[in-house]
């Protein structure tokens, strides 16, 4: 339960709560949208019982459904007293821009209480005050775009799930072998000098210390690694900002035995040494044949 993360979306209708909940979906959340918040304690009850690891869902709940104002301050009591976080975001907009809104799409209100849209909006704002009063982070919608408002969103979202940081998988391959579909980053290492074309080296592979030292060596190897390490620092508070869970660097030579071996090792290395969550694979290190390939560039 400890590391189930919630959030209840929520707010006016108009004020962009679906953006939010895709946004949120987007960055890894589990969302459930127009769930009766009576269904809500069984719900986070099931799913916390068959979490294996740490899990992030997000909920969206409104006036849509019609027990929401009436139960939702003792649902949400009860839960705080049963040991779940969880953070209520309320969205809202100006009055002016819900108008508007709903005029530019011309799209019902969903309570329709009345025919005046403007004391439709008014009186879904009564309603939702007492919601208002208690949610944790309020945000106002009225000037944000599309994209302004999923990164307001991922932003909030984020100061919640520090502590857990974005996944990452670091694979070597051979380009003779295809690239890998699920690279987000890739990295082509044929620049450095091949252990390939030593004989001593040939039938190794990255692993191997003495293959190591032979990759390493080369100050176009160090100078590579000390800049790349340098992108990598850059890039991942960047991607974890914009609320990405999992990253994929891809290293690549040739044949997938040696250069892109080390590489991905040292990478890895530097990845872990900052206490990342790192895992690392050699998509091809026992495919080349090298005994008998024709290849003269394996490695």
């Amino acid at each position: 339960m400890k590391n189930l993360y919630i959030i209840i979306i929520t707010g006016l209708s108009g004020s962009g709560k679906s953006t939010a909940i895709n946004a949120l979906e987007d960055s890894g959340y589990f969302c459930v949208d127009n769930l009766p918040v009576l269904l809500l304690p069984k719900f986070l009850e099931l799913y916390a019982n068959n979490a294996s690891e740490v899990q992030k869902v997000a909920f969206g709940m409104d006036l849509r459904q019609k027990e929401f104002v009436k139960n939702y301050h003792e649902i949400l009591h009860m839960l705080r007293n049963e040991g779940y976080h969880f953070e209520v975001f309320f969205l809202e907009s100006s009055e002016e821009v819900l108008v508007k809104r709903f005029s530019e799409t011309r799209r019902q209100h969903p309570i329709s209480e009345g025919t005046d849209l403007l004391d439709i909006i008014r009186s879904e704002k009564r309603q939702l005050r007492g919601l208002k009063e208690i949610a944790d982070k309020i945000i106002d919608t009225s000037n944000l775009t599309v994209h302004q408002l999923k990164d307001v969103i991922i932003q909030n979202a984020l100061q919640d799930v520090r502590a857990e940081r974005m996944r990452i998988s670091v694979i070597s391959f051979g380009f003779k072998y295809g690239i890998p579909l699920e690279a987000d980053l890739l990295m082509d290492v044929r620049f450095i000098p091949n252990p390939y074309f030593v004989p001593e080296l040939k039938k190794l592979d990255g692993k191997d210390e003495r293959v190591r030292r032979f990759v390493t060596k080369w100050d176009e190897t160090r100078e590579f690694l000390e800049k790349y390490f340098a992108l990598i620092e850059y890039l991942l508070p960047l991607y974890e900002k914009e609320g990405k869970s999992y990253l994929t660097i891809a290293v690549g030579c040739t044949g997938g035995r040696h250069r892109s071996v080390t590489i991905a090792e040292e990478i890895c290395g530097n990845l872990r040494v900052e206490e990342r969550e790192v895992t690392l694979k050699h998509r091809d290190i026992e495919l080349s044949d090298h005994s008998n390939s024709s290849d003269s560039s394996v490695g």
